[in-house]
């Protein structure tokens, strides 16, 4: 598959309620990975797979048990002045996305997001948040970076 069709077939599925899934791949082709986006405060489903959280903060009034988390991988969030930066405005999105893209190919962020990258690689991969709009949080725009790279060059 060459980058530009990876990127023209990179499309969000709503499967009912918030939890969302980015596919990749033209209908019907064989995944050998996948990776999807939710929010932790949605119930576990068995299509979870490996559930990370990826937001720097903890979830208000979530507890551990509840969460069912396998990681929190604290090292892929947005740094600190982007996440205040953006502050979840939609009109800021598109630059909050490249700005925070630019992040992950950078020291920790890169690190982590290759972490990421592996463990999809053998199981499907939620990345979840606390953010009521995964799809505009950093957890989306992280999904659609695993992807591209994925069925990259």
């Amino acid at each position: 598959m060459s980058d530009d069709t990876a990127l023209a077939e990179l499309v969000w599925v709503n499967e009912g309620g918030r939890v969302l899934r980015l596919v990749a791949g033209a209908p019907g082709s064989p995944r050998t990975a996948g990776v999807r986006v939710g929010r932790i405060y949605d119930p576990v489903t068995e299509h979870d797979g490996t559930r990370v959280l990826v937001d720097r903060l903890w979830p208000r009034g979530m507890t551990r048990s509840r969460a069912r988390i396998d990681e929190w991988c604290k090292a892929a969030a947005p740094s600190t002045a982007l996440r205040t930066w953006y502050h979840h405005d939609p009109q800021r999105f598109a630059e909050f996305r490249g700005r925070y893209r630019r992040e992950l190919d950078t020291g920790e962020q890169a690190t982590a997001r290759r972490h990421l990258a592996e463990l999809m690689r053998h199981r499907t991969l939620t990345l979840l948040t606390a953010s009521r709009e995964p799809a505009t949080s950093e957890a989306g725009v992280l999904a659609e970076l695993l992807v591209e790279r994925l069925h990259g060059p």
